[in-house]
């Protein structure tokens, strides 16, 4: 089970990345989001992956409750990450509107020399 959760946060962090350095800004911001999306998945399963166990041992073996500690933090991440997503697609379409093009240089390639 790692080997796969490791695999497909692998996959998407490497989709994004790659998303990321494209010249597009629509891409860009896919890009960021599927970030976004790996490293929330990163800390959620950063506790522990088995089945049925609990995320904290404690010397008491009756009391076994799960750590809401990643559960917060990915659900503040993904308030935030909402945010941030809305004001960078604003931010895009701001230029796209000022600059007349979606590349991220505001240049189109024939332009370029």
């Amino acid at each position: 089970m790692e080997l796969l959760v490791a695999s497909a946060l692998g996959i998407v962090t490497a989709c994004g990345v790659y998303l990321v350095l494209r010249p597009r800004t629509f891409s860009v911001v896919l890009g960021l989001g599927l970030l976004g999306y790996a490293v929330n998945g990163f800390i959620f399963v950063m506790g522990r992956l088995a089945a049925g166990a609990p995320p904290i041992v404690s010397q008491a073996a009756a009391a076994a409750y799960a750590d809401p500690l990643p559960q917060a933090l990915v659900l503040t991440a993904i308030v935030i990450g909402f945010g941030m997503s809305a004001f960078v697609i604003e931010l895009a379409l701001r230029a796209r509107q000022d600059a007349g093009s979606d590349h991220v240089d505001a240049r189109e390639p024939e332009d370029r020399g």
